[in-house]
């Protein structure tokens, strides 16, 4: 948070924009992706810096925005939510524990879901067309249902 505050104040101060997350995706190899030892990550290496990237895309972010990505929360007020509500994850996906806490504190609506597709990691879910083909029939079946 100092650093990421220190950063705001240097560009309020001197319009100076200091840069963190930059990947060099094409100084990766194989090697080195193999022993990321998270699926999101391992995974996230290749899909955005090799097979899914595009020749102006970065990592690149600004330093700053660190503090908002510290303090935001995806769930905070989730319990407002009054409507049908539809969560959709691979059931070995790393971030499916966040997909679990925001369906538990989703208590304002009774119509709730949380969808898995088994065997799917978070980026898999992406791209992998058996487990694209489950969500798009999965979210056909929800809209049919409450649209």
């Amino acid at each position: 948070m100092k650093q990421a505050s220190d950063a705001r104040d240097k560009e309020v101060t001197t319009g100076e924009v200091s840069i963190s997350g930059n990947v060099d995706f094409d100084a990766l190899t194989d090697e080195s992706i193999s022993k990321i030892p998270t699926d999101l990550y391992r995974e996230g290496m290749i899909y955005y810096g090799r097979t899914h990237r595009h020749l102006n895309s970065t990592f690149a972010y600004t330093t700053s925005s660190l503090m908002e990505l510290m303090s935001w929360d995806a769930t905070d007020q989730i319990e407002l939510i009054d409507q049908p509500l539809l969560l959709m994850a691979g059931s070995k996906a790393d971030s499916l524990y966040m997909s679990k806490e925001a369906f538990d504190k989703a208590t304002g609506t009774k119509d709730k879901e949380l969808f898995l597709v088994d065997g799917a990691t978070h980026i898999q879910t992406y791209y992998v067309p058996e487990y694209v083909d489950q969500f798009v029939n999965k979210l056909k079946e929800f809209y049919g249902k409450h649209l």
